[in-house]
């Protein structure tokens, strides 16, 4: 790996030695050969570890947490790069990706971060994207609000700006990418490269979204955290407040449906408190 890379790959993983084995396969076909590839196993129990012995990377073994956000963090942490790029275990990058993005800032240097679009595989079959209605460039707080837009793998950023923004957070097992890229949308520009640069490959029962079979959740306690610390100012607090009671609200009955009286209850009483808040 070079000594002063521009750029650091960092690759978290868990229990996911094939899948590894390509997403590391995807990296190293990058047109782009300036970078360090840095890969965190979240205490893998498959044979990732000796697999990584011959992998010409940096390998970083941690106990198994459960937290990607947390991961990802060891491994921004142990990088020497300008820049950094996620890639997650179980996605595949196109050859290209890199060098289109190191293009991107060479032309755009006051943007601090950029993504791509993605071709999303769920059980091999491709997923339309056709419906997708949303900004994607230049300030996306507003939808960024919304739903996570902009996939892990796809970004690459300054590492200054994933430090002063304070990084993932560690006690979100999911919903960590939407709540960092909330902070990091209300501050500041995004850049976007509009070629389908990446392979997200979903629907396999290790991912976290599929094991908890809804994530909104975890935006709504996203959102409430920020709020409560006082991330958002001005009309972005008036639109996080409205995005939260719609959440809840939502929630709610979603749970008194499923005759889940308590916590129905329980965000509708969270839904008229920001309400409140925003009027």
């Amino acid at each position: 790996m070079p000594e002063n890379p521009f750029l650091s790959v960092i690759i978290p993983t868990y229990n996911r030695s094939v899948q590894l084995k390509e997403a590391v396969a995807s990296a190293r076909a990058q047109t782009v050969k300036d970078f360090e590839l840095i890969i965190v196993d979240d205490g893998s129990t498959d044979g990732t570890e000796e697999y990584m012995k011959d992998s010409g990377a940096q390998y970083i073994r941690t106990d198994h947490t459960g937290m990607p956000g947390k991961v990802r963090n060891i491994g921004a942490r142990a990088a020497n790069g300008e820049y950094l790029a996620f890639l997650d275990s179980d996605d595949l990058w196109k050859p290209e990706k890199l060098a289109r993005q190191v293009g991107f800032f060479e032309q755009n240097p006051d943007i601090p971060i950029c993504h791509t679009r993605e071709i999303w595989l769920r059980s091999g079959k491709t997923i339309s994207q056709s419906h997708q209605r949303h900004a994607r460039s230049g300030d996306i707080f507003k939808d960024a609000l919304k739903k996570c837009i902009i996939g892990p793998s796809t970004v690459m950023m300054r590492s200054d700006l994933f430090f002063k923004v304070g990084r993932f957070r560690e006690d979100l097992d999911i919903a960590e990418d939407y709540e960092l890229w909330l902070r990091i949308t209300a501050n500041y520009p995004v850049g976007y490269i509009d070629e389908p640069l990446v392979i997200k490959r979903g629907g396999h029962e290790d991912q976290l979204s599929e094991k908890y079979g809804q994530i909104e959740i975890f935006r709504i306690k996203a959102l409430q955290i920020n709020l409560e610390v006082g991330t958002f100012k001005g009309e972005q607090k008036h639109m996080a407040c409205k995005e939260l009671v719609s959440k809840c609200r939502i929630y709610s009955q979603g749970c008194l449906k499923r005759n889940r009286i308590e916590e129905g209850r329980c965000y509708e009483l969270m839904a008229a408190r920001y309400d409140r808040e925003r009027n």
